[in-house]
């Protein structure tokens, strides 16, 4: 959702916000100094230190000085709103809208309307969310506060687009646009100019919608805001696919998709990965559209789960309507009584007040039993996952899942599968004179980054035996282009070891490194019965290692087999027939670079 992204638009340092918390750790006088914990909050970005510090601040803060306990409730709302728990987030909100009251200060209850309104529109409560929007606009619009005021308007606009309600959608838009262009507010516009593009996409304006979105995303791309330009992306790829140029949608859809692998986007990969496959599906390639519907669920279950945040949202809006309901009622049981006997009168009203302590204990009871019984849920749910991801983690996925339904995982025959191995040049030699721990942080440096770019390309890391680091791809993901995707994850490898060796002074070791590159079949499957290791055999991996010992430093050695698959696609140098140790004469050749006919496979990264 683009607009919880305008949530954080407020001036933050978590430099400041450092040197101000060794300021307060030095000196113990100064972890009573409620101004210092205060700044502290306000500059920090990191969820957990503002949440740390909101409870120092609570804790030390006298009951009776409302502004910092409304302070105190709503930066630990937000730091909760950041760690996505919602339901504490939204308890936290309505407290500190309890002592914004209190204070009668429009501006503070102003911010806490709109933290719960925001909080409501994450968990998909329309008509809750709205209806705090309109309240916190309202006084909002009492004080001088633009910029919190803009960004109200730009959320409710954002959240009737979401409704289907696009009137109030382009207005609300609009009035927070104009907000911005007399701050200057030039990414808070790019903001606006998206969603009015998403307003007129909807309205079938489709020619002001592309210009709008496009705006948005040559401005957002100044400021590295990487997440909205995913999302905008896809909108584009909507409006393309809705004039029936499936051809220019699936562009888009893949810009956005490469954009949120890149950055991590979890969210939007799982709506990405949805529009390609019905993308594909449109054009008739069911093989593709197949392949990113399962990416699509595999990132949609690995998001948290809202049912049980909605249903704590709608416990905590029937608590309020229950709460009202409650207070007309004994308002009304008074008027009756008033007319009685002050004996009667003070018996029915001690009546009633037990009657409302017993029904209020037993409410209580229920939703302390009701919260608890969620949380422990939450947290077996939390430990099944860890399992699973370290499971995941050891074993590829779809082996993982064999080994957990049937205990046991069953060889496979891979007829066409590539394999890659690398190792560093002068390892030995760097072994011998390094202190162990020296050594093994420069190998990890390299190796951390090899499993990011592998990671990128969705290729398979093997194993890594001292200095020696085997991959494959094709062994589970048997897309046409897994070999064309190994070589420029090699080229990536081998351009990271270079800058490595150039920049990167304070590394104890820096290498040269060697690659080599075979395809063929291959067997793969799961040894041991304590330790699960996951590995492949076959000559193709032999000529592979073959292939890698034949290099040269700075080099991509690939076989014949590989050069017959990738030869259109790169540019490839022949080296002639070399002599290989047990094999005999092999035709080899250096990958040098990758020829401008492939722009329709996978891009490399940047």
């Amino acid at each position: 959702m683009v607009a919880t992204f305008l949530q954080t638009g407020f001036s933050q340092n978590q430099k400041t916000a450092d040197s101000l918390i060794a300021v307060y750790e030095t000196n113990v006088s100064n972890q009573n100094n409620l101004s210092l914990i205060f700044k502290i909050i306000n500059e920090s970005l990191n969820a957990d230190t503002k949440l740390k510090f909101s409870n120092l601040l609570l804790e030390k803060a006298p009951k009776d000085s409302l502004k910092l306990q409304y302070s105190g409730h709503l930066q630990k709302a937000n730091a909760f709103s950041e760690k996505a728990d919602f339901p504490e987030a939204l308890e936290c909100y309505f407290s500190s809208l309890k002592y914004a009251e209190q204070t009668k200060n429009d501006a503070f209850i102003g911010a806490a309307l709109i933290g719960i309104a925001d909080t409501y529109s994450i968990v998909e409560n329309p008509s809750n969310a709205q209806k705090y929007y309109l309240e916190g606009i309202e006084k909002l619009k009492h004080t001088n506060d633009s910029i919190k005021l803009g960004y109200a308007l730009y959320n409710l606009g954002d959240q009737y687009l979401k409704t289907g309600n696009s009137n109030d959608a382009l207005s609300y838009t609009k009035e927070a646009g104009n907000i911005f262009e007399k701050l200057n507010d030039v990414r808070a516009l790019a903001y606006v100019d998206g969603n009015l593009g998403r307003v007129y996409a909807e309205k079938e304006k489709d020619e002001l919608a592309l210009e709008k979105i496009n705006s948005a995303i040559v401005t957002l791309e100044k400021f590295e805001d990487y997440y909205p330009i995913s999302e905008f992306l896809t909108y584009m790829a909507d409006i393309y696919s809705k004039k029936g140029e499936i051809k220019k949608a699936l562009a888009y859809a893949n810009k956005s998709l490469h954009l949120a692998q890149k950055h991590q986007l979890d969210e939007q990969l799982s709506e990405t990965y949805l529009q390609l496959s019905n993308l594909y599906e449109a054009q008739g390639n069911f093989k593709d559209s197949h392949f990113n519907f399962k990416q699509h669920i595999a990132y949609r279950d690995s998001i948290a789960n809202l049912e049980n945040i909605q249903k704590m949202s709608a416990l905590r809006t029937d608590y309020e309507v229950s709460k009202k309901e409650a207070e007309v009622n004994i308002l009304q049981k008074e008027a009756e009584i008033s007319q009685l006997k002050a004996r009667r009168q003070r018996a029915a009203i001690y009546a009633t007040a037990a009657i409302i302590f017993l029904i209020s204990l037993l409410a209580w009871g229920l939703y302390r039993r009701y919260k608890f019984i969620n949380k422990t849920k939450i947290i077996i749910e939390n430990e099944k996952k860890r399992s699973d991801d370290l499971l995941k983690n050891i074993l590829p996925e779809q082996t993982a899942e064999e080994l957990k339904q049937h205990g046991k995982v069953k060889a496979q025959k891979i007829k066409h599968a590539t394999v890659l191995f690398t190792d560093f040049v002068g390892f030995t030699r760097y072994s011998e004179h390094l202190p162990p721990q020296q050594l093994v942080e420069s190998i990890d440096y390299y190796f951390s980054k090899f499993d990011e770019i592998i990671g990128r390309y969705q290729l398979e890391k093997i194993k890594t035996v001292g200095d020696a680091y085997m991959c494959a791809s094709g062994l589970h993901n048997h897309s046409s282009n897994h070999t064309h995707n190994m070589l420029l994850a090699a080229m990536d490898i081998v351009d990271f070891v270079n800058q490595a060796k150039a920049t990167n002074t304070q590394l104890a070791s820096n290498f040269d490194i060697r690659v080599g590159v075979n395809t063929g079949p291959v067997v793969a499957g799961v040894v041991g019965t304590k330790k699960f290791a996951y590995d492949i055999w076959g000559d193709t991996v032999n000529v592979a290692s073959r292939m890698e010992s034949c290099s040269l430093p700075g080099k991509i050695n690939i076989s014949h087999n590989t050069y017959k698959i990738v030869k259109d696609e790169f540019h490839c140098e022949y080296r002639g027939k070399v002599e290989v140790k047990n094999r005999g004469i092999m035709k080899m050749y250096f990958v040098n670079s990758k020829n401008n006919i492939t722009s329709n496979l996978m891009p490399r990264p940047n």
